[in-house]
């Protein structure tokens, strides 16, 4: 039971404590909110990037021969890239968005599907250990922030207001507890299947970073000071690794 208390307290922090700081941060002025999305982003690309290298794989590589667990990192990867073809799993993170031109209720079924997905990644994160679930957890609402403000632009957009847009995402974010409680329940069901999980887990933390917040920190628009871009990223794996000595 107290691990099920955890899970879903650090799935909340993770999801819906990146929704809160977005929605804070519609609050100030367009040329303050143009000017910090591309730091958050930063700081979310050396968050996931470290959980998933130093954090999750360790773990699997822990259970598993490392075949086993690249060849399901692969995997994981290839059915990213699936998701994302199908636009369920692209997320915007700027307020231009050029991902999606889909209507809002796609948007928000994407954005629940994430957030469910995350809520598992935490879920099978905190079974592995605490520090693990802390970590991830810190690496969902980094990369939460910039996204949700991205969903936020596709809901104002769209027409709705901003009580309406943040009720919205709220219902969406939730969606990370159903993630949560399937992973802890699959996990305790089959408790061989934690490494396969973490290893998908890594897999969607890389393919975020890489295939989402990168590409947008050299879109036009975003931040173009590489030094600050570069130690946004490093402050992010630092934040991994002081988590990792200290608990």
């Amino acid at each position: 039971m107290p691990v099920l208390f955890i899970a879903v307290g650090l799935t909340l922090a993770g999801s819906l404590g990146g929704l809160l700081l977005a929605s804070a941060l519609l609050l100030c002025s367009d040329r303050v909110r143009v000017r910090l999305v591309p730091w958050f982003v930063s700081y979310a690309v050396g968050t996931l990037l470290g959980v998933a290298l130093l954090e999750l794989v360790p773990h699997a590589l822990e259970a598993l021969a490392p075949i086993r667990v690249l060849g399901t990192l692969l995997a994981g990867i290839l059915l990213f890239f699936i998701l994302e073809k199908l636009v369920i799993w692209r997320h915007c993170h700027t307020e231009e968005c050029v991902a999606h031109s889909a209507a809002a209720p796609l948007v928000l079924i994407g954005d629940a599907f994430h957030n469910f997905v995350d809520g598992a990644v935490i879920g099978a994160a905190v079974v592995g250990s605490l520090p693990l679930g802390i970590s991830t957890a810190i690496a969902v609402a980094a990369h939460e922030i910039p996204q949700e403000l991205g969903d936020f632009a596709i809901l104002l957009g769209a027409g709705y207001s901003r009580r309406q847009a943040l009720i919205l995402n709220i219902f969406s974010g939730l969606s990370a507890v159903g993630g949560t409680l399937v992973a802890l329940f699959a996990l305790d069901w089959i408790p061989n299947l934690l490494p396969y999980v973490l290893s998908i887990a890594s897999a969607s933390f890389l393919y975020i970073a890489m295939a989402d917040l990168m590409p947008d920190l050299h879109r036009s628009g975003m931040d173009t000071r590489a030094v600050r871009q570069i130690a946004l990223v490093v402050a992010g794996i630092a934040t991994v690794i002081i988590f990792q000595t200290v608990l």
